[in-house]
């Protein structure tokens, strides 16, 4: 890569950051404002992005609008936790009808039952569940169980992969991660992940992995790559966790249920309470029924908010009258196919740039070839795609600032294309810098 190109994509973003801070005082200001109070002005550290995030003021149905009153076509989605939007009208009657109920009932409630019936009846591999607070939560709880079960130590997971906030194996290791005796893979290599696997069957409690590889760019697990996870640790007796707490938006039963592979546990969130926080984790009868609290040599599993109901009807509201089995299949249908169309646009334009996911969940890289594991992301899409977020946001379109696309129910056919029509500009605009920076 030649210094002057490097000068070109610094130049680029600098202008960027300097038009972003000139056109949203307001959100500079409020993020000064925060900042007496938490570290940086943030609370939740993937929202943060150079030179400050936009503040945001409110939102309807799939646009928002920021401090300074700018209104943007929202596709950051809530990092899939979003899916219902802003202001669905059966969510919100749902909401009204739980508060006028009761907040703190300390006791089952009827919803808790019919949502866990709903959720069970979309995951063949959900014998039993119990709801939790997150989709954080509800990983700690599926490894620790499978450690409880096996009478193991060893977790396997990937590299790259984020379970949580607690959770985090970017470059191998968080951190504030939990300090669990954790051997690392990486994903898509059948290989390698099979002779981990086997080097410490012994002692493996579980291998937990995402069928999307979220943070690590929305990359889709290969079906070959998680049929060898689910023929190797039941050879070896360790626990298969699928980590779909993004992912069971994907269709009807998630990514298990389009390519017909049965894990031993199911992790969920985000979009399960219906926007609002909520997660769950469940399996095989023979593993979930440890938590019968009536057997006195149960699992014991806490937590006050487990059944909110402010969560549990929104969730089952969503289920039932909204995220239906068939608006699903829909829903992920529509969005694979715009996710094709933009990446065949994109190749016409002889441009290095591809939407890698699946559905309503994709991410936007810099790259000239197939992107199949991290490794396959070039150093520069991290600059590239900084800017690239910027230069959407210009243009009123909302991303993740990691180039995450996640599409709302209510995003209607205006929203995709004032997606499309900002990213021909970037193209029209920056295409000869991407170009030179890839050396395409």
């Amino acid at each position: 890569m030649r210094d002057r190109d490097n000068f070109s994509l610094d130049a680029a973003l600098a202008m960027a950051r300097e038009r972003h801070a000139q056109a949203n005082p307001r959100s500079r200001a409020a993020r000064d404002r925060a900042a007496r109070a938490m570290p940086g002005g943030n609370t939740r550290s993937v929202l943060h992005f150079d030179p400050f995030p936009l503040y945001m003021a409110r939102g309807e149905a799939a646009d928002v609008w920021d401090a300074d009153g700018h209104r943007y076509a929202d596709f950051v989605g809530e990092f899939s936790a979003g899916l219902y939007g802003h202001s669905d009208p059966v969510i919100k009657k749902a909401i009204v009808e739980a508060l006028e109920d009761g907040l703190v009932l300390a006791a089952p409630t009827e919803r808790e039952a019919r949502l866990a019936a709903e959720v069970r009846s979309r995951f063949p591999s959900i014998d039993l569940l119990r709801f939790c607070n997150s989709g954080t939560e509800a990983n700690l709880m599926a490894i620790t169980t499978a450690m409880a079960v096996t009478a193991r130590r060893k977790l396997m997971v990937f590299r790259e992969a984020y379970h949580g906030g607690v959770l985090v194996y970017a470059g191998g290791s968080g951190p504030l991660n939990v300090p669990f005796e954790t051997v690392l893979a990486d994903f898509n290599d059948i290989e390698g992940s099979v002779a981990t696997i086997r080097a410490h069957g012994d002692d493996l409690a579980a291998v937990i992995v995402e069928p999307i590889l979220g943070a690590g760019g929305n990359i889709p697990a290969e079906p070959a790559f998680l049929r060898a996870l689910r023929e190797e640790t039941a050879s070896c007796g360790a626990v298969l966790i699928f980590d779909e707490v993004k992912t069971s938006r994907c269709g009807p039963g998630g990514m298990q249920g389009e390519l017909g592979i049965r894990p031993d546990m199911t992790t969920l969130g985000k979009y399960l309470g219906g926007g609002l926080p909520s997660g769950a984790f469940g399996g095989r009868r023979d593993i979930m029924a440890r938590f019968d609290p009536a057997n006195p040599e149960g699992l014991r599993h806490a937590g006050t908010f487990n059944n909110n109901p402010c969560s549990l009807a929104a969730g089952l509201a969503g289920l039932t009258q909204v995220y239906t089995p068939a608006r699903a299949r829909a829903f992920q249908s529509l969005y694979e196919d715009w996710r094709l169309e933009l990446n065949a646009w994109l190749r016409e334009q002889d441009m290095p740039m591809q939407f890698i996911g699946r559905g309503s969940l994709f991410t936007a890289h810099f790259a000239c070839g197939p992107i199949r594991t991290p490794g396959d992301i070039p150093a520069a899409s991290r600059s590239l795609g900084a800017l690239f977020h910027l230069e959407m946001l210009a243009q009123g379109v909302a991303l993740a600032s990691r180039g995450d696309v996640f599409a709302s129910l209510p995003a209607e056919q205006r929203h995709r294309d004032a997606l499309r029509a900002a990213l021909q500009n970037v193209v029209a605009t920056h295409g000869a810098l991407v170009r030179a920076e890839l050396g395409a």
